[in-house]
């Protein structure tokens, strides 16, 4: 995914600039990049790898070359950031934080038309710059996005860094949020309302869905009405949201603590304590252990000193390796209990088999687990939430096949809480991991839980349900 802050202030902007991005270091693990723009010096940026070390200590030395008012930045799982553009628009530096199913697509078209693109090194298409070329076609930035909302297929939120002040896009269906914040001399946009709080920003805005707004230091100005139908992505809350973050006005913890409450007030299961994964997992525990009359113990803690998220390798056995490391499970709270877990998602499930089999060999007397969200059956179109390539590499798809006899394209079946194949879907999962019991949150919980209409609410990664298809445009 990734995560991307803008500020722009009536003094020097780059103290504000880099903490402010720093605090979007959960979103993203390959690269991070920030822009400022002064009047008589222009903009600068730098871009560097953060699969070895933190941003800040990337970019900490460096600081004092940000010079201006004004600056964007990111933290991004997908390509380099930001990238400079000049055009008859204007000079700009952009950020975006998008997913493009159809690039190969529309690079064509834009070599048809006469345009040139770069490339990476592995012959990938740059989606950034695919991005700032739908732009400048455009006769004015408005239009220019909105070739943007109109092109790609997949979802697209952006940041632009122009010589008059900086403009914000929210995807048109709203899939990833952008929230805005005031201060007394400053504006900020943002992916997360955690970036705010300690920067002295209130949050003033949520854009909504297919949104433009340009920011002044003086205040907001709507270049684009939002349109009037969202679906924002559910594991903003279940996952990927810092527990501080509101989106749409609901915040992150509060949301993982009614969904873990709920559970536990439904919950039949006789165990001794609760316990959350870290991180995600543990507003949920916290819940669970409320609704369900048992204590929450912490029976795994991660090591947080040398283990932070941003350390995730590329290889996938050395990020399964990464992943047991950092996680510590606490022998004396473990052994002759009944302990329960709560956790975000299960994708592969490699980890959790792994974790599983420690914890009953360090003395767990049962091994229980409670999941934030439904059963993951479908690849995520919009968002990027998991490394996995293809739908295959789900656990439950895996276990379907195997169910089945066979590929079965239809799991429709398997959706829906209690039928007679989710049970079995669900029973052979925990066969496999070695768990005693295994739960996963209904839809209906998950949605009450945010606090949203369902049709405001992107599920499509767990019953297939979108608002439209990746063809239909948002009207």
């Amino acid at each position: 995914m990734g995560g991307f802050f803008g500020t722009i202030s009536k003094r020097e902007c780059a103290t504000d600039l880099f903490y402010g991005t720093d605090y979007n270091s959960h979103l993203g693990t390959k690269r991070g990049g920030m822009a400022t723009f002064d009047k008589e010096k222009g903009f600068y940026r730098s871009i560097h790898s953060l699969e070895n070390t933190y941003f800040r200590t990337r970019f900490e030395d460096e600081l004092p070359k940000f010079i201006g008012n004004s600056g964007i930045g990111i933290i991004s799982d997908t390509d380099a950031q930001p990238l400079l553009v000049n055009s008859h628009l204007g000079r700009f530096a952009i950020v975006t934080v998008a997913k493009v199913n159809n690039a190969e697509a529309l690079s064509n078209k834009l070599l048809d038309e006469g345009m040139h693109l770069t490339e990476f090194s592995s012959g990938r298409i740059n989606p950034t710059e695919l991005i700032s070329l739908l732009i400048i076609k455009g006769k004015d930035y408005v239009e220019g996005i909105e070739n943007v909302f109109r092109e790609v297929k997949g979802s697209c939120s952006l940041l632009l860094l122009t010589e008059e002040g900086i403009i914000a896009a929210r995807d048109s269906w709203g899939r990833t949020p952008i929230v805005v914040g005031r201060r007394d001399d400053a504006m900020a946009a943002a992916s997360e309302s955690t970036s705010f709080a300690n920067l002295g920003f209130e949050t003033c805005s949520y854009l909504g869905p297919g949104e433009i707004v340009k920011i002044t230091p003086e205040g907001i100005e709507q270049l684009r009405k939002p349109n009037p139908k969202k679906q924002i992505c559910a594991f903003l809350w279940v996952y990927y949201g810092f527990p501080t973050s509101c989106y749409e006005g609901k915040n992150v913890e509060e949301m993982r603590f009614a969904c873990g409450k709920s559970m536990g007030e439904e919950d039949d299961a006789e165990v001794d304590c609760a316990s959350g994964i870290p991180d995600s997992g543990i507003g949920m525990a916290v819940g669970y252990a409320a609704g369900h009359g048992v204590p929450y113990m912490r029976a795994i803690s991660k090591y947080t000193p040398t283990w932070p998220r941003s350390f995730m390798p590329s290889n996938q056995s050395m990020r399964e390796l990464v992943a047991k490391m950092k996680l510590i499970p606490n022998r004396d709270v473990l052994k002759g209990r009944k302990v329960l877990f709560c956790d975000d998602s299960i994708v592969r499930g490699t980890q959790l088999r792994d974790n599983t089999k420690v914890l009953h060999e360090l003395g767990a007397k049962e091994v229980h687990m409670r999941i934030a969200c439904p059963p993951l059956l479908y690849g995520c179109q919009f968002v990027n939430f998991s490394a996995s390539k293809n739908e295959l590499e789900l656990i439950t798809r895996r276990v379907i096949n195997d169910l089945e006899g066979g590929y079965v394209e239809d799991v429709a079946k398997y959706t829906k809480t209690g039928s007679p194949e989710y049970d079995r879907m669900v029973g052979e999962i925990a066969r496999r991991l070695n768990l005693d019991s295994l739960k996963f949150t209904k839809i209906e919980t998950l949605v009450k839980s945010i606090g949203l209409p369902k049709c405001d609410i992107c599920t499509h990664c767990f019953d297939g349900s979108s608002f439209h298809t990746l063809e239909e445009e948002n009207k």
